[in-house]
């Protein structure tokens, strides 16, 4: 009898269309490597029925990408980190990464003070990249709890980018892979738009499988993760993803995210608000 088919969704970068369809191929090459191996159940296609965020629990999940910031406040001890994805766009620096503080080009805005009083768009408060990165480059210059005069919360980083570029928001976090993605394939939406800052940085997305998953399991995933990178038929793949390569990070690691949240609150700005 067959095993049923475990869960995979990898659905925090895939846009524009080009990074989907590359996603979609890492993905084929990284299942038949794991069904050649003997793993049972793996799927042959990601999941697009659900959303990014509801895959990281389920109890069949075999592989994931989760945010470094819901990773460390909620997801420790209830998934398996596999690996962290390196990427060669500015802003990166093997696993770490950091987000690029966006403004209108018409708008005057020449640093990150000038932003004070001004309308906020993040596109969630559990993000590392459009909230707590964020949080982590205004907490030094805010004098208090409140910097900006109004925030609106998008969804998702494109929402974000619209909203600056539609004079809806006037700034932006925007980490530095989606706005590579965006940049190469999607360069209109960036056309009004400049980057006024960097944040700190801190560990990327990383890869997670369920916390019930072997050893031997996720060593296979290792493998076939590392297999994806010196394969010479996704050469053109990794040129999309702009994939470097595959860091098997400590989960200290990631309690730099948790600083950055603590050195805030100390500065008394313990919110992007």
């Amino acid at each position: 009898m067959d095993s049923p088919a475990r869960l995979a969704s990898l659905a925090m970068y895939v846009a524009p269309p080009p990074v989907a369809q590359a996603t979609d191929a890492l993905w084929a090459f990284v299942a038949r490597r794991l069904t050649d191996a003997g793993m049972a159940g793996v799927p042959a296609t990601l999941d697009r029925s659900i959303s990014h965020d509801d895959a990281w629990l389920l109890p069949d999940l075999l592989l994931s990408q989760t945010c470094g910031y819901p990773y460390v406040t909620s997801l420790r001890g209830n998934v398996r980190l596999v690996a962290t994805p390196c990427y060669a766009y500015p802003g990166c620096d093997g696993p770490d990464m950091r987000s690029f503080v966006i403004v209108r080009r018409d708008a005057g805005f020449a640093s990150l003070k000038d932003l004070r009083g001004r309308t906020a768009a993040i596109n969630g408060r559990d993000s590392n990249s459009g909230a707590n990165l964020f949080r982590a480059a205004i907490a030094p210059i805010a004098r208090g709890p409140r910097f900006f005069g109004r925030v609106i919360e998008t969804g998702g980083h494109a929402a974000s980018i619209a909203a600056v570029a539609e004079g809806r928001a006037d700034c932006a976090a925007i980490d530095c892979i989606t706005y590579g993605h965006v940049a190469r394939f999607a360069p209109d939406d960036l056309a009004d738009i400049v980057v006024v800052a960097e944040t700190p940085s801190g560990p990327g997305l990383p890869l997670i499988t369920r916390a019930s998953a072997s050893d031997d399991e996720v060593a296979l995933l290792r493998e076939a993760l590392e297999a994806a990178l010196v394969e010479p038929s996704l050469a053109d793949v990794r040129d999309v993803l702009a994939l470097s390569g595959f860091a098997v990070l400590d989960d200290s690691r990631y309690e730099r995210l948790l600083e950055l949240e603590r050195q805030a609150a100390a500065l008394g700005y313990p919110a992007v608000a």
